[in-house]
């Protein structure tokens, strides 16, 4: 199920660049008007506005719907600690006196001594 959602959204996400890429700027029929270009196109003059707002607002509605079902899918699979909790936990230090002392309460080694 969520690979079918990461190739919809990634389908919505490459229609959205199209659309948006395909769409004219606001300052395009002034352009036009001055013999620049043919401003009818092939939907017509008013009818390529609508169609490609309302594919881009569709487009957009999946992206969304698909970005918000994908985040509450990870968030239910994959349950992990926080940085708190995975933390490991630290061993007392023991105080100064005691740790020259080592393990068998002898006095600390020195420089010169080599163990036997």
């Amino acid at each position: 199920m969520e690979i079918v959602l990461q190739v919809i959204h990634v389908v919505a996400v490459i229609s959205i660049i199209g659309l948006v890429l395909l769409q004219q700027g606001k300052g395009a029929d002034a352009g036009a008007a001055f013999g620049g270009g043919n401003s009818t196109g092939l939907f017509g003059a008013s009818g390529s506005a609508n169609f490609l707002s309302r594919a881009t607002a569709i487009a957009a509605t999946v992206f969304f719907c698909t970005s918000l079902a994908l985040t509450w899918i990870s968030n239910r699979t994959a349950r992990s600690a926080g940085v708190v909790e995975s933390v490991p936990s630290v061993p007392a230090v023991p105080a100064a006196g005691a740790a020259d002392a080592g393990a068998t309460g002898t006095a600390p080694a020195k420089a010169g001594d080599v163990p036997q």
